[in-house]
């Protein structure tokens, strides 16, 4: 089954104490390229969570953010511990009241206390890393099923062009061997207005036509790129990373199709081509997107 490389996953794990959310966004890619964006405390952790991702993705562009939250604090931000607050002007007019002091209490006062800040700086026992592990693997999933469902589309599609061009290449075997009997006739024809008496070197000339006519004839050609739609549907349904061989196949069904062109002396075979050819171009964009 073939698999598209665009696709979005996201997944949240966690506990009273701490939670883990991932998102998971992927692109077309000639290789795996995966951007992490992790939490500091996640740093020492990064090649494993790389080796995760690599267990399940094989090809594209990844970019995959790792949110930790730590009761209800999202790393790099601060908050304002009111409670904390409250008891310290408390404790500071207290303080006043006691020396018998005038002063009011002031903003710097306040701010230069660090306990009244709440600030998210987790630290992760391997308990609670098997939650970003989880957030992880379940967003990785949920991307696999995207890119599963667009790959679905994607084989019914290829699946109808390669129908589409088989039915073409039949159209032009058939006018090939009709063409290619006309043109030898068409050759005897001229040659008869060239040479007056051409019966002392008839067997000759039979031969040399013959082998001029045989330059036109496509049907190994033809073999050929009927025997690459049949690898390439099979690539569809099994193989390992088939958008690679797709690819290597569409080269090879063009080139056959541009011989054929070429040796073709029939306007309706070279019609039929250039349609061939068209769809070999769209086929060829179409796998861009397949892992």
């Amino acid at each position: 089954m073939i698999m598209s490389m665009t696709g979005f996953g996201k997944g949240s794990a966690g506990n009273s104490r701490i939670s883990a959310e991932v998102e998971v966004k992927s692109v077309n890619s000639r290789y795996l390229d995966i951007s992490l964006k992790l939490s500091s405390a996640l740093s020492s952790k990064e090649y494993e969570i790389r080796e995760l991702i690599r267990s399940k993705v094989k090809r594209g562009k990844l970019a995959v953010i790792v949110q930790i939250k730590t009761s209800g604090l999202v790393e790099g931000e601060t908050a304002l511990d009111k409670e904390k607050l409250k008891n310290f002007i408390s404790l500071l007019k207290e303080i006043k009241k006691t020396a018998k002091l005038t002063d009011k209490i002031k903003l710097e006062h306040l701010i230069s206390n660090r306990e009244l800040f709440l600030s998210e700086n987790t630290s992760f026992t391997e308990i609670e890393f098997e939650f970003v592990k989880k957030a992880l693997s379940d967003s990785l999933d949920q991307l696999i099923e995207m890119k599963k469902n667009e790959g679905k589309e994607l084989a019914r599609d290829l699946r109808k062009r390669i129908e589409i061009i088989s039915d073409k290449i039949e159209a032009v075997q058939k006018e090939s061997l009709a063409s290619v009997t006309e043109y030898f006739e068409k050759l005897k024809e001229k040659m008869k207005l060239l040479v007056q008496d051409i019966i002392p070197y008839n067997d000759r000339l039979e031969l040399e036509l013959a082998v001029i006519a045989e330059r036109a004839e496509i049907t190994e050609e033809c073999v050929r790129l009927k025997s690459h739609l049949k690898f390439f549907l099979d690539s569809i349904d099994k193989g390992e990373e088939p958008g690679r061989k797709m690819n290597f196949l569409c080269q090879e069904m063009n080139r056959e199709a541009n011989t054929i062109s070429s040796k073709s002396i029939s306007t309706d075979i070279t019609h039929n081509i250039v349609f061939v050819k068209e769809e070999i171009e769209k086929i060829r964009e179409q796998i861009q997107n397949i892992e």
